[in-house]
């Protein structure tokens, strides 16, 4: 038996959630709540999005029944790994008064326990590796992401559906995962190619009732992931985009797009590297104790430019360019690459379908300027 990579039979999805349940993880995994497909407790493969496939356009998501008996023929939701690890709000410290009328600080780190994610979307992976470089790579690591980083299990399903709205395969997040993973499943007809990256996933892989490997089965789903690169249709043409983006920091295109944005943060809430936030006071009343926050914001929120009286960005057209040359331009020097992992999430969830491919484009002058 090849310890690396084999075949789970449909049948035996069960058996990896119980072998994840037997190694003391809580297991998460894709399931059907709102209208949507997010992340949730995962006892039994019944709660798995069976048959269901999710049409995405620009300022559409919607989920369909179809007739195949797949669990992952679907591109993404909304939600991605971010929640899972930058918490939306949390408790960061805590300040009591004593006796003496002293004030005491107390760190709230988090209890993180193991978590299996069943799922992960190969773009989720980088975007998870993104906010590595943010949260833990620097001077100062954040010990609130590293609790809860540090008790990952993350097993990747490939992506052989993708949406209208991916554009993974241009920005090289997809739709394959090439890092990042402890086990990655492909999905085919009758189950899965399963693959083990990690030590930890060796462990899993030994554990579960499948099958060798038939040189059918690999080629059947580098075939279908071939199928879904070629089947993206939107695209970055390139991924350097600092200073085309900073050289045009006047383009007229700028105007037009803020006179659609609506402004409401939707785009920065679903993408899968943002992580904007804001920090709050909550005292009690009797003055004795207070509870600091930090919560998840936008930079499409007014208050965010807020310093001193003077709102820095007091307009959608500043706020949207600033979004944008952030995530496509800044960070490429900041963390060696763009903030954008292709998922495609900001075009589908925005009320008004702003597809930040053609604006990129637009910008950059790759394409219409109206």
């Amino acid at each position: 038996m090849n310890h690396e990579m084999a075949f789970l039979a449909h049948d035996q999805l069960q058996a990896l959630i119980k072998t994840l349940s037997e190694m003391n993880y809580r297991c998460f995994g894709p399931q059907v709540h709102d209208s949507a497909i997010v992340f949730d407790e995962l006892e039994s493969v019944k709660q798995l999005p069976l048959g269901i496939a999710v049409e995405q356009s620009p300022g559409s998501y919607k989920l369909k029944k179809q007739k195949h008996t797949r669990y992952f023929a679907w591109a993404n939701g909304p939600q991605a790994i971010k929640p899972m690890v930058f918490a939306p709000r949390e408790s960061i410290w805590s300040c009591k008064r004593d006796e003496n009328g002293s004030l005491k600080f107390e760190e709230n780190i988090p209890s993180a326990k193991p978590i299996a994610l069943l799922g992960v979307r190969p773009c989720d992976i980088s975007a998870l590796y993104v906010y590595d470089q943010h949260f833990l790579q620097q001077d100062y690591q954040d010990p609130y992401y590293l609790a809860r980083r540090q008790q990952l299990l993350l097993i990747t399903v490939n992506c052989t559906h993708p949406a209208q709205t991916c554009f993974c395969a241009s920005t090289g997040d997809g739709p394959q995962a090439r890092y990042g993973y402890d086990l990655a499943l492909t999905e085919l007809e009758d189950g899965f190619v399963i693959n083990a990256h990690s030590q930890l996933g060796k462990t899993v892989l030994a554990q579960l009732p499948v099958q060798d490997i038939k040189p059918t089965q690999i080629q059947d789903a580098n075939t279908a992931l071939e199928h879904a690169k070629s089947a993206q249709t939107r695209q970055l043409k390139t991924m350097d985009l600092y200073k085309p983006l900073f050289d045009n920091l006047d383009h007229t295109a700028w105007a037009k797009v803020g006179e659609r944005c609506l402004g409401c943060g939707n785009c920065t809430s679903v993408c899968p590297t943002c992580f904007c936030h804001r920090e709050t006071e909550t005292a009690d009343l009797d003055g004795a104790h207070s509870t600091h926050f930090r919560e998840w914001d936008s930079c499409f929120s007014q208050e965010h430019s807020y310093i001193h009286g003077v709102l820095i960005r007091a307009d959608n057209t500043s706020r949207y360019r600033q979004w944008l040359t952030h995530k496509m331009g800044s960070w490429i020097e900041q963390y060696g690459r763009s903030g954008c992992v292709g998922c495609g999430r900001c075009i589908a969830w925005c009320p008004v379908g702003i597809d930040i491919t053609e604006e990129v484009a637009k910008v950059t002058n790759d394409g219409p300027s109206s």
